[in-house]
């Protein structure tokens, strides 16, 4: 039989970094980069919550979302001085 865990984890990995790029990029435009303490939280939670899952796969999976997480910490932060060089759009509706 095959052992699917590896394909399985390289999958989740591919969607979690695109859902935590869009991630970052929507929110440095919605909330400014002061939404890297929410990204703190939601790191350090999944993080943590990944010691107490029993099943290797989701394990991993829920570690991998944490830490893509605490690097968006730093990705918010230069996502706001992408948008300062002209990169991005800077939202009309948000003071600088």
């Amino acid at each position: 039989m095959l052992n699917l865990t590896g394909i399985i984890i390289g999958i989740s990995t591919i969607a979690i970094i695109w859902f935590g790029r869009y991630a970052c990029i929507a929110g440095e435009y919605h909330f400014s980069k002061r939404l890297w303490i929410a990204f703190l939280a939601v790191g350090l939670v999944t993080v943590g919550a990944s010691f107490f899952i029993e099943n290797t796969t989701l394990s991993a999976i829920t570690s991998i979302f944490g830490f893509t997480f605490l690097w968006g910490i730093h990705e918010i932060i230069e996502q706001e001085e992408r948008v300062n060089k002209g990169w991005f759009p800077r939202n009309p509706k948000r003071e600088n």
